[in-house]
């Protein structure tokens, strides 16, 4: 068996023989053991760890669990997006058709949001379906045909807009 056939799993969060979730700097005891042809690993508190030692032990040792940090927050909540997303497309000027555009790209990119068709209207401009995954509801956003040196401009007033930057680092692009 190689190195890369082992599948020994990481520490637990609570003690395998009596479930109790550890406690952050709580000692507590990692056995490594073979059972069959695979490696077992168990973390065991301190009182369970006094059991008996399982046939095929390869190592024990006596550690520290440290609770795993808090997820980091998410760069962009949906639901912040979603709730700009549907304020914009209330408006009608173009700041806001190009702000509408770029969050439901966002959108779709986070696969809240599926692009169902694209129409182009008789003067030119496209028209893009898209529904929500989850809601079925229907949004119709207007392509602005937005030039890459107008996309940094309008990135800059959605994130923004989303609270990732002040008002002022937009440059007075509002």
């Amino acid at each position: 068996m190689s190195a890369q056939d082992w599948q020994i799993k990481p520490r637990g969060h609570a003690c395998a023989a009596c479930a109790r979730p550890f406690a952050d700097g709580e000692a507590f005891v990692s056995r490594l053991y073979r059972e069959g042809a695979d490696y077992v690993r168990d973390d065991r508190c301190a009182v369970c760890a006094a059991d008996a030692a399982p046939d095929g032990l390869l190592s024990l040792w006596r550690t520290v669990y440290r609770a795993p940090p808090p997820p980091a927050p998410e760069p962009v909540r949906r639901e912040t997006a979603e709730a700009l997303l549907r304020r914009h497309m209330e408006r009608a000027d173009a700041e806001s058709r190009d702000a509408v555009f770029v969050l439901a790209v966002m959108l779709e990119r986070r696969r809240v949001l599926v692009e169902r068709e694209v129409q182009a209207r008789p003067d030119g401009e496209r028209l893009r379906v898209y529904e929500h995954r989850a809601t079925g509801e229907t949004f119709l956003v207007v392509d602005p045909g937005l030039r890459l040196d107008d996309l940094e401009r309008v990135q800059a007033r959605v994130v923004a807009l989303l609270g990732g930057a002040s008002a002022g680092a937009e440059g007075g692009a509002a």
